[in-house]
């Protein structure tokens, strides 16, 4: 069971709702939200493009501009290496367009996920020699391929790299006998990633789509191009697209560019979106943030995953929308087989976990040899919401194991993998999520090196639920509904609010949907009001609770119209429009 906790953090929320125009409750939810100054909610609330940060703020961005404008100039052969998820699709689109409307000879490349793994790898380095490459450009990685680097300086391939993951280091003891971090940077002409320790870019918490972007608008505000200037309309749209996907964080300089790149999202130009959209029944006027992540990004991830990810950057670039729709239609068709493949793989694991016995394991490493490898890292997430532990999912790869880790908050994951390295073949990643390859004998070490490592306690398995407010129902009604509006793009770091209502009666329920897996509850508050509640969540699991609390024959009550149990909830508050008619929704969330 999780426990709940309300928020309690200080602010003049009279003051701020005076200032901002906004009431007392919506203040307090930004408060929660870790903001302390008024011009941080000012920017939270009303940002625009121009609060965000200028790109030449980022390490060597003005060595990488002046390089690229060169070769530009002497006609080199330029090519960009990007990566297989939504991210570096999106990377990829940004930087090579980019490039493309400056005049340069420029193509592109991304990794096979089966055949040549992520990032760079010898193979495209000797692709790159033979087509007569001079410069490379990575996207969304490159910060951990120095050996691959220092092989294309051998052959007079210049490179620069792009990238927004963790930089590798060493820990070494100093003449003071303190453990120092040494960072490993790759031999390149310039490297610019927001998270070396030189970087003084004032928000590191950017995706690698951002970090291209910002490239693109580096060359734009050096160069002057008109074309340039206009594309980067379009080209906010991907770094928006990129940063849902790659689960950025949707705070400062993120939640701007999310919540401008929508608006521009919602009319957008790129056929291959469109056709994206229409397959997937997605009204331009409704897009937010949950279509990015949840539809949109997992069709383009289903080509990298099962396929090749050329498809999905093909899409983008579809000049015409006769071949965007047939794109966009095989898109989605490869999601659909991705999704029922997806659900046995994580049958299969949680079979594992019990089979182990592994819920006693504070990271759980989970070994299904036949799962494809592509699947790994959304069957890890899965097994990680059920049981709140770090979880690493690996299977047998074409060169040994591979993997992917999904994590909690208060772990490290890439921290605590550079702390056993001698375990893999080649890792990388950041605090929430990572990716590995490792020889598969050396599974069960990894598995134990990992357990004896982790500071993790029991408390931290527990789920912690953060109620904004203890709000009752009958307050929050269509005025607090539409004013959360102003909160949005919800998402990681900006999470939809939390209220709370306790002892609520419910009367009857009402299970929708072709399988019966949610329901409508309607409700009386201790004011006597009536309401409808909606749960998506397991009636198996709330069902059994209410036999739990309430005495058996209580959930047959319940869909027989005649109980009256006393349950308290956290929910959400929104808007649902169903056949022309908008009316204010509560969400149950959770229950006790």
């Amino acid at each position: 069971m999780e426990k709940w906790y309300v928020a309690a953090k200080k602010a003049d929320f009279e003051k701020w709702a005076s200032e901002f125009q906004i009431s007392p409750v919506l203040a307090r939810i930004i408060r929660n939200r870790d903001l302390t100054e008024e011009e941080e909610v000012r920017k939270f609330l009303y940002g625009t493009l121009e609060d965000c940060y200028s790109p030449w703020l980022l390490k060597d961005m003005d060595k990488a501009v002046d390089f690229i404008t060169e070769e530009i100039e002497n006609r080199t052969h330029i090519r960009v290496i990007g990566d297989y998820d939504v991210d570096g699709i999106c990377s990829s689109y940004i930087l090579t367009k980019g490039l493309q409307i400056l005049g340069a000879d420029v193509d592109t490349a991304i990794p096979h996920r089966i055949h040549d793994g992520y990032g760079l790898n010898e193979h495209l380095i000797e692709e790159a020699k033979q087509d007569g490459v001079g410069m490379i450009v990575t996207c969304d990685n490159g910060i951990a391929a120095t050996a691959q680097i220092e092989l294309a300086n051998t052959y007079g391939i210049r490179v620069i790299v792009t990238d927004h993951h963790e930089v590798p280091f060493l820990t070494e003891t100093d003449e003071n006998g303190s453990t120092v971090r040494r960072e490993l940077l790759p031999p390149a002409l310039a490297v610019i990633n927001p998270k070396q320790e030189q970087c003084n870019y004032p928000f590191p918490g950017i995706c690698g789509g951002v970090v291209a972007y910002k490239l693109i608008e580096a060359l734009e505000e050096k160069t002057g191009n008109p074309g340039l200037q206009k594309a980067m309309e379009e080209l906010l749209e991907f770094a928006a697209l990129a940063t849902v996907c790659d689960v950025m964080e949707l705070k400062g300089e993120n939640r701007i560019l999310v919540k401008e790149g929508l608006k521009r999202l919602k009319n957008t130009q790129n056929a291959g979106l469109k056709a994206l959209m229409e397959v997937n029944g997605i009204e331009d006027s409704n897009l937010n943030a949950y279509h990015l992540g949840f539809i949109i990004g997992p069709c383009l991830n289903a080509t990298g995953r099962l396929d090749t990810a050329k498809r999905a950057l093909e899409l983008m670039q579809s000049m015409t929308k006769v071949d965007a729709m047939s794109a966009a239609r095989e898109l989605k068709e490869l999601n659909d087989s991705r999704k029922n493949l997806t659900q046995k793989g994580v049958e299969q694991a949680l079979e594992y976990v019990a089979a182990h016995h592994m819920e006693q394991d504070k990271v759980m490493v989970i070994f299904l040899p036949e799962v494809h490898e592509s699947l790994a890292g959304i069957i890890a997430g899965r097994v990680r919401e059920k049981y709140n532990h770090p979880v690493f999912l690996l299977t047998r790869g074409e060169d040994g194991v591979k993997g992917s880790g999904r994590s909690v908050e208060g772990y490290h994951m890439y921290e605590a993998m550079t702390e056993v390295k001698q375990y893999f073949t080649k890792f990388g990643g950041h605090a929430m999520a990572a990716g590995l390859s490792m020889r598969e004998e050396d599974i069960e070490p990894l598995r134990q090196a990992l357990n004896a490592n982790c500071k993790l306690s029991e408390e931290d398995f527990i789920p912690k639920v953060h109620i904004d407010v203890p709000m009752p129902l009958d307050y929050a009604g269509e005025h607090m509904a539409d004013e959360l509006e102003l909160l949005e793009p919800f998402g990681v770091g900006n999470p939809k609010p939390l209220f709370a209502q306790k002892e609520l009666l419910f009367l009857a329920g009402y299970k929708m949907g072709a399988n019966k897996t949610c329901a409508r509850f309607r409700v009386q508050t201790p004011e006597g009001s009536i309401r409808q509640l909606v749960y998506f969540g397991d009636l198996d699991a709330f069902g059994a609770f209410l036999e739990r609390k309430c005495g058996a024959g209580s959930e047959a009550q319940l869909y027989a119209g005649h109980a009256s149990l006393p349950v308290s909830v956290v929910y959400q508050l929104g808007k649902n429009t169903y056949r022309g008619k908008t009316e204010v929704q509560y969400v149950m969330q959770y229950y006790c």
